[in-house]
């Protein structure tokens, strides 16, 4: 697979100066092993611009860009995110009912556009992702939304289970989508203020998250086939809710 360098950044003194500048980073890659003053003085950066970082192999970054990235490379994000404690209390005084969607690990590119897509369309309020095991957001995740990521907020959290209490404290009720829930979608109130969780399709939601959760409910399902894409159950659960609140 071929990046286009207007997706990336790589280099020290570049990606400091990104973040001197308040650009909007996805997440740093860095060289597993790397040391150095400059190092130092760049995880500094990181650490009180709150950036997302993780430690890869060589051979990643190399996969990357053959170019002398001095073991560091940063993703660039295409859009601007959100702060969902500025969001949520700005969708109570617009008098409208909050309908947010919380992503647990969804990393398919495609899979999160289009469950963007969906939410715009079908009345939601913004997308919640963590910093890690997230996709990233990039010209294809836009592509795949059909450009509604260009202005509907995502908001990215440190910790998904510290923004869920939140929310619950907001007055927001967390709904789980879940296969193995016995309750149906069809016969679930599904009204008031929510938070739909979903998870990803290898690991479903994690099971903190499914403790915190007020209701899990599942999509009725007839087929051969025993789970539906992420995406799709996206769209079958928001049309509920909008089926519901009329």
């Amino acid at each position: 697979m071929m990046y286009s360098e207007k997706e990336f950044i790589f280099g020290m003194h570049p990606i400091m100066e990104a973040i001197k500048g308040d650009k909007q980073i996805d997440r740093v890659l860095v060289r597993q092993g790397l040391r150095g003053e400059l190092y130092y003085e760049l995880m500094k950066l990181i650490a009180g611009k709150g950036v997302p970082w993780q430690v890869v192999p060589q051979e990643k970054l190399d996969y990357i860009t053959r170019k002398n990235h001095q073991g560091v490379i940063a993703w660039l994000s295409a859009i601007e995110f959100q702060d969902i404690e500025n969001l949520l209390p700005h969708i109570f005084e617009e008098g409208h009912e909050p309908l947010l969607l919380m992503l647990d690990g969804v990393s398919d590119v495609r899979n999160f556009g289009a469950i963007v897509r969906s939410a715009s369309c079908l009345g939601a309020h913004a997308v919640i992702i963590p910093e890690k095991n997230s996709a990233r957001i990039s010209a294809d995740a836009v592509k795949a939304s059909a450009g509604a990521l260009s202005t509907f907020p995502v908001c990215r959290v440190k910790s998904i289970t510290r923004c869920l209490t939140y929310l619950k404290e907001s007055g927001v009720r967390a709904v789980a989508a879940t296969e193995k829930a016995g309750s149906k979608i069809d016969g679930s109130a599904l009204t008031g203020p929510l938070v739909i969780i979903l998870g990803s399709e290898e690991k479903g939601i994690s099971r903190e998250l499914l403790a915190m959760a007020d209701l899990q409910v599942s999509v009725p399902i007839s087929g051969a086939i025993e789970s539906l894409n992420v995406s799709v159950s996206a769209g079958i659960v928001l049309y509920e809710v909008m089926r519901q609140r009329g």
